[in-house]
């Protein structure tokens, strides 16, 4: 009791002395405390004389201990069940991550010692507190431990149900209750939570791995019984209208789920095939782009999730440097021409091509899109989808396009020469034609268009301009702290010691430990002028065009990224990890 009276004296004296609240206020929290009893940071809050940021963002400064805000992190569900959930409601306590020394934990109290004695207990390790708001603390709760317990719920009914398999008979895949219905239901309702781009199902072995892709990056997040893998291989391919019996051949289909936010987290609602207007309050309809792949082990599924409510919608938006962003802008306003973005597979060409479309006049431009697929669906444009069944190609979707009056044109990718052709006679005909092709910088657009079969003349004339990118994960504003640099990085970019302040994140319960949380993309942009059309149609290397760009004042993707480092955005190691291949290393 002695303990506990101590510890309350000295949060309202650090809250007096602080300057947080007045003596007299103390005073009524404390005969309130008297009457009904709780914590007094909770009845200085209740009554109305702190807010929860002030209470826990203090206790952060005086504690030296850092105060975090839930909902803007990754959690690892995991390290959730180490701890029960009527524990974490009574400690008003979450688990956030762990790491081999100690479990990081979020608490709206980090003076209970008690509490933390009874976490260590209970997961076995060493507790790291952070802070966080009661609110943000008991919402977390809600949220986590209802997916994770949902999750481990549907598990325990799938068990019994998915033995049998074995036997040859087939588990109920279909009715809405069916525990692998759930499950599938609550796997997407997780990675949606997370953040996660895709989702990746694969056999390895007696199990089952589930891993989501977040920020380019693969973690694993569930394993299951083997056993399992057969029925959400089925419950998937049902939803995505593919061949459940066929298990021999890559398929490929799509679906899309309806989400509904609440105080405990996204829930799938409600799956379908076909695109559906229908919206509610508070729903986000996302879709999933499924592929299946028939390999030693069985069947790996990978779903792409695409969230329409995160598009990037402007041109801002997509972080170019501001005068890289005028020049751009500068290019698609041009009467005709044809514009490039170039880019491995996951680099967001298609993110910077609705970008670009959006940032024009729909109502005194028609703008028609032939695209593989509607990845995202535009108010104002016209967008046909390849359907290679229906005869509906890029080339052919291209021919009908030109015959619809169009101002602009945007074609998903350029794949072979008749697109190429077709793309290329557009642009020199009156129209701004936008797509994407898969090189790995902006010079190599001009010599992938040439092996393809076009002549180098026609690439001279038709482009105006070509873009590269790449993204690259952000350093996580909460951990970012400065360091310097070893000598023989400086040197290897060419610079003096302390020239530059470069950036990293330490890692905290915001970012999950990683030191980087979300991405921005980095890009190039070559401008062609005389010098590099007479370098085109000269059949010239791709790195003699990009001498001569550089020349011109042209920034590499790589220059493009140590400046985004230097500003403290980025690191000098994710800089050059993803502009290896640009850099021709």
């Amino acid at each position: 009791m002695a303990a506990t009276d101590t510890k309350k004296k000295m949060l309202g004296e650090m809250l007096v002395a602080g300057g947080l609240i007045k003596e007299d206020q103390l005073k009524k929290a404390l005969d309130e405390q008297k009457k009904r009893g709780g914590r007094v940071g909770e009845l200085l809050v209740d009554l109305g004389f702190l807010t929860e940021y002030n209470l826990a963002s203090f206790l952060g400064r005086q504690l030296q201990i850092p105060y975090v805000e839930i909902d803007k992190q990754l959690v690892d569900t995991d390290t959730v069940r180490l701890i029960p959930a009527a524990m974490a409601r009574r400690l008003t306590a979450i688990p956030l991550y762990r790491d081999k020394e100690a479990i990081v934990v979020a608490m709206a109290d980090p003076l209970n010692i008690f509490g933390i004695d009874d976490i260590r207990k209970a997961a076995g390790r060493e507790v790291r507190q952070v802070v966080a708001t009661r609110s943000d603390i008991m919402r977390a709760i809600d949220r986590l431990y209802g997916v994770t317990m949902a999750i481990d719920d549907a598990v325990m009914d799938f068990a019994g149900v998915a033995g049998e398999t074995e036997a040859g008979v087939i588990p109920d895949v279909v009715s809405e209750d069916a525990p692998v219905v759930k499950l599938v239901s609550m796997v997407i309702a997780q990675a949606i939570m997370e953040r996660a781009s895709d989702i990746h199902i694969v056999p390895e072995g007696k199990s089952v791995k589930i891993r989501y892709r977040v920020d380019g990056v693969l973690r694993e997040v569930k394993t299951f019984q083997r056993e399992m893998h057969a029925p959400i291989v089925s419950r998937i391919k049902i939803l995505a209208d593919m061949d459940i019996a066929e298990k021999r051949i890559p398929q490929d289909g799509r679906f899309q789920a309806r989400i509904t936010h609440s105080d405990t987290g996204p829930v799938v609602t409600s799956v379908f095939r076909e695109r559906s207007a229908l919206r509610m309050d508070g729903d986000t309809t996302v879709d999933l782009r499924v592929s299946t792949l028939p390999v030693i082990q069985g069947e790996t599924v990978v779903m792409r999730i695409l969230d329409r409510t995160q598009i990037i919608q402007n041109l801002e938006g997509l972080n170019f440097s501001p005068d890289l962003l005028e020049r751009y802008k500068g290019l698609i306003q041009r009467p005709y021409g044809m514009i490039l973005v170039t880019g491995p597979t996951g680099s967001g060409k298609t993110t910077t091509l609705y970008a670009s479309v959006n940032a024009l006049d729909k109502k005194k431009n028609n703008i028609v899109t032939v695209e593989d697929p509607v990845e995202y669906q535009i108010m104002g444009v016209n967008q046909l989808q390849v359907n290679p069944k229906a005869g509906v190609t890029f080339a052919g979707g291209l021919r009908s396009i030109l015959r619809q009056d169009p101002d602009v044109i945007m074609v998903g990718e350029i794949r072979d020469r008749e697109t190429a052709e077709i793309a290329i006679h557009a642009a020199l005909t009156g129209h701004i034609v936008f797509s994407t092709l898969h090189t790995n910088d902006a010079a190599g657009a001009a010599t992938r268009l040439t092996d393809m079969g076009i002549e180098p003349f026609l690439i001279a004339s038709s482009a105006i301009g070509i873009a590269a990118q790449r993204l690259v994960r952000k350093v996580c504003d909460h951990c970012k702290k400065p360091y310097a640099a070893s000598p023989e990085l400086l040197k290897s970019l060419g610079l003096a010691p302390g020239a530059v302040t470069f950036y990293r994140g330490e890692g905290c319960a915001a970012c999950g430990n990683e030191g980087y949380k979300g991405r921005i993309g980095i890009y190039e942009l070559m401008q062609m002028n005389e010098t590099i059309r007479t370098l085109i149609i000269a059949k010239a290397s791709s790195s003699a065009i990009k001498a001569a760009a550089l020349q011109a004042g042209f920034r590499s993707l790589r220059q493009e990224g140590l400046l985004k480092a230097a500003e403290g955005i980025t690191t000098v190691e994710e800089v050059l990890r993803v502009t290896q291949e640009a850099e021709g290393i």
